[in-house]
């Protein structure tokens, strides 16, 4: 099952290194991000927590018709910050859930709704959406704060029991790579782990200035629909094996697998296995050749990890499992 993991896109939408040391400091917490792109929002100091709040209403509304809302739904929203996506989801949807980082803006949203309708159909829970306890929920709608983009992928596709739909902004570049295919330049283990679990697709781009304050960086927003059933592959094995794999993209496969560690670490994990599988060990197995065996009998050892699809991946998993070789 997937875990939530850390993002490696967060560091573009995090303050700079002269923003950073100015906000250390009482006096200057209403100085600028460091680009003329970055400027504070005037009422939340927003950029803390990664979040730019959508001000485009347009868009704001074809995000929620993108998500087909049903009057039945229970929507979850991550980062719903003033509410600009709330109030066009109460419009439609039976229930929202909007987890919020910021006490602040939380009780900005709050008086938004305070004394309508809409009060009655909003539930908010301040906190970390990584940690906290979430309820059952058809669709998720997020701007997503930039810092747990990946945490929030993961932590979506863990969630039990599964929901139909997920629309949700990201940084540009964090949305291509989920969607990229084999043999793009930006496929990658993020790629395969999340299309392993869920159909995802991209919906459309969003441009910086829709946003106060104005990111560094473009979104975009993808749609993603869990695979239900999902497939019955350990997520930590088949994470193990992207973990080695791509980390040298373009290399064959079979220098990857030789490179400095890999093969202690296998052996290590082939002992242990055969250890919990009362299975006898023979000190005097080669562990470098058991692994050059399985990549040429499978047909990869001069596959581009690059160019692998993910049923390559699943093939040479299960030609790894056969020889008692694990990754997690």
């Amino acid at each position: 099952m997937p875990r939530a993991t850390s993002g490696r896109f967060s560091r573009t939408h995090q303050p700079s290194i002269k923003s950073a040391a100015a906000s250390s400091s009482s006096k200057n917490q209403s100085t600028n991000e460091g680009t003329s792109a970055g400027v504070r929002n005037p009422i939340f100091n927003t950029e803390r927590f990664g979040q730019h709040i959508l001000k485009n209403p347009q868009i704001a509304q074809t995000i929620v018709d993108k998500a087909n809302l049903r009057p039945t739904d229970k929507v979850l929203e991550v980062g719903p910050g003033t509410g600009n996506l709330t109030v066009k989801i109460l419009e439609k949807a039976k229930n929202v859930t909007a987890v919020e980082m910021d006490p602040r803006m939380a009780a900005e949203l709050t008086k938004r709704v305070q004394g309508k309708p809409e009060q009655r159909k909003l539930d908010i829970i301040i906190g970390d959406f990584v940690k906290a306890d979430l309820p059952y929920f058809d669709v998720c709608i997020s701007n997503t704060p930039y810092q747990i983009s990946s945490p929030l992928v993961f932590r979506l596709l863990s969630h039990r029991p599964i929901f139909r739909v997920a629309i949700l902004m990201f940084q540009r570049e964090f949305a291509m790579r989920l969607v990229a295919q084999p043999g793009t330049e930006l496929w990658s283990r993020l790629s395969a782990n999340v299309q392993l679990y869920s159909k995802v697709d991209l919906v459309m781009h969003v441009g910086k200035n829709n946003f106060r304050p104005a990111p560094q960086v473009e979104s975009s927003v993808v749609r993603l629909v869990p695979l239900d059933p999902p497939p019955p592959i350990k997520f930590e094995e088949f994470d193990g094996l992207g973990r080695i794999i791509f980390s040298r993209r373009n290399k064959m496969v079979h220098a990857t697998f030789m490179a400095k560690g890999v093969i202690e670490m296998l052996e290590q994990n082939w002992r242990t296995w055969c250890s919990t599988q009362n299975k006898m060990i023979d000190d005097d197995t080669n562990m470098k050749a058991k692994v050059e065996e399985v990549l040429s009998s499978s047909g990869y050892s001069e596959q581009r990890a690059a160019k692998m699809t993910l049923d390559d991946l699943l093939k040479l998993l299960s030609a790894f499992h056969d020889e008692g070789i694990h990754f997690a």
